[in-house]
């Protein structure tokens, strides 16, 4: 087990190495960069524009270098430093705007992971042992729907028939009193109050997707001689099934836990614009359209890094929860 730990920690680091010039080589495609977008916007609105200082603003951010040696700079200062550069768009470093987004996109993503799990493995095993019956096809027909449905549009919906119907405004994480206040106790139930919004709509597509998944690999391991063989020995079927099938069937969903937080970065985006989340996947859509290179660039790089680390505690987690994976890794090794 520690060997395995060991080999898929040493894999991290070349794919880290080409992430991070993916990530850079991305942000420098569209022609143009945020300074000269600034200077064209300052001359369309007839203001003057200083060409000195324009010049020290191009040394200042690097942009009069060549493309690798601004990516060495740059990945040198995140190495040695721990800086990610300094954001055009928002005047700060691209910690402090990374830092400030990411605490509130992290307890979206376990508000999210919790919702989906404790809905969709439990109807998951109640359907696949009921199969055929009208709960079986009530979830199915709900879950194909979960699927059809487009995140936002369903953000559009519930926003609607929420300020029609109650005269509730439910966009954001905060109340307009809490929203530029420090963090305290009361701000944090605030957000609990209008969390669950968010969680709900991003948390559609999931459990009906994870209730199809344990479904069918349920199904599969129901048939298989070794529970005809525990039913056998007189046990109970909630001990036959919570023992056997549904250890074996919670792999699959096990290993796509890894993929989670960066799609709620990622995936997310448009739902998280809708709904007028401060999270990081507003900000990188902003980051993007803005052509600010540096925060761009560290929120791909991030995103990319927590699918690597996600993926490596996922197989890590199947192997402790799985001795077939286990054994194999160390016969393997």
């Amino acid at each position: 087990m520690t060997v395995y730990i060991l080999q898929r920690v040493m894999r991290m680091i070349p794919l880290l190495f080409l992430l991070s010039l993916i990530a850079f080589l991305i942000i420098q495609l569209p022609p143009g960069d945020y300074l000269t977008e600034h200077i064209n916007a300052l001359r369309a609105s007839g203001r003057d524009v200083d060409e000195a200082e324009v010049e020290r603003l191009m040394k200042q951010y690097a942009l009069d270098r060549p493309m690798h040696i601004q990516y060495l700079t740059w990945i040198q200062n995140i190495l040695l430093k721990g800086s990610f550069g300094q954001s055009f768009q928002w005047g700060r470093p691209v910690n402090e705007v990374i830092g400030d987004k990411m605490a509130l996109t992290f307890l979206l993503a376990i508000f999210t992971t919790v919702f989906v799990w404790a809905v969709s493995v439990p109807i998951g095993i109640y359907v696949s042992v009921r199969q055929y019956t009208f709960t079986d096809y009530l979830f199915t027909m709900i879950g194909f729907v979960g699927l059809a449905v487009p995140g936002f549009l369903l953000a559009m919906v519930v926003m609607y028939f929420s300020f029609a119907w109650f005269g509730l405004k439910v966009g954001g994480l905060f109340s307009p009193a809490y929203e530029l206040e420090p963090w305290s106790i009361g701000k944090f139930q605030n957000m609990l109050t209008r969390i669950w919004v968010p969680v709900l709509i991003l948390g559609i597509g999931g459990t009906a997707h994870i209730i199809r998944v344990m479904r069918a690999t349920m199904l599969d391991e129901l048939r298989k001689q070794y529970v005809t063989v525990a039913r056998s020995k007189g046990l109970s079927e909630f001990a036959v099934l919570m023992n056997y099938p549904v250890r074996i069937a919670i792999n699959p969903l096990i290993s796509s836990l890894g993929f989670l937080l960066p799609w709620i970065i990622s995936g997310g985006t448009v739902v998280e614009i809708v709904l007028n989340l401060p999270t990081a996947a507003v900000v990188l859509y902003r980051s993007l359209l803005s052509q600010d290179m540096f925060l761009a660039g560290s929120f791909i790089l991030l995103v990319g890094t927590l699918a690597l680390v996600g993926s490596l505690l996922a197989d890590i987690a199947l192997a402790a929860v799985d001795p077939r994976i286990r054994f194999g890794s160390v016969e393997e090794f």
